[in-house]
């Protein structure tokens, strides 16, 4: 089972089929956007791949990644309200979301709602917890940085707005 640690920098990896897929969102939906944020989960297109099937199914509706991720690396903040498209293991658009909550606090301090949120394995804290530190141990080991439980970490809550068929409360 992957664990979704937030994504991974893709130097904002944008392109014209991601563009066209959020503008269709904009054009159906009326949304009074202009821009969207890329998400790619995990840190391989097989591990990306499988949690974007979880967000497809309806199980996944929560991803986590570390402060510094933003803060050190450049990556979005995300904010309650704006959106991204999810892209699959090869790039392409998948569905739109929507942040619904944004949250920073120590890694040891999420809850059990929040781990059966991301939808991953048994959904459970204690799972949540121990994939999180090997992924996030992964990436300290890659960046240089000291792992620990007390690092700061982002916990976003969303919804699937597109396509309407995936969208939260479609029929």
């Amino acid at each position: 089972m992957a664990v979704d640690a937030g994504m991974e920098p893709m130097d904002d990896g944008k392109t014209p089929e991601t563009d066209a897929f959020f503008e269709a969102f904009r054009a159906a939906t009326g949304a009074p956007v202009d821009g969207y944020d890329l998400t790619f989960f995990g840190d391989s297109p097989a591990m990306n791949d499988e949690l974007c099937d979880l967000i497809l199914a309806g199980t996944k509706r929560a991803t986590a990644m570390l402060l510094r991720d933003v803060t050190d690396a450049g990556e979005p903040m995300p904010v309650v309200g704006g959106f991204f498209v999810v892209v699959d293991g090869a790039g392409r658009p998948r569905c739109v979301c929507r942040t619904t909550d944004v949250t920073v606090k120590p890694l040891e301090e999420t809850d059990d709602a929040f781990a059966f949120d991301e939808g991953e394995a048994d959904r459970t804290l204690a799972w949540w917890l121990k994939s999180h530190r090997a992924y996030f141990a992964r990436q300290a080991a890659r960046e240089g940085f000291e792992m620990h439980d007390r690092i700061e970490t982002i916990l976003e809550r969303f919804t699937v707005v597109w396509p309407p068929e995936l969208a939260n409360g479609a029929a």
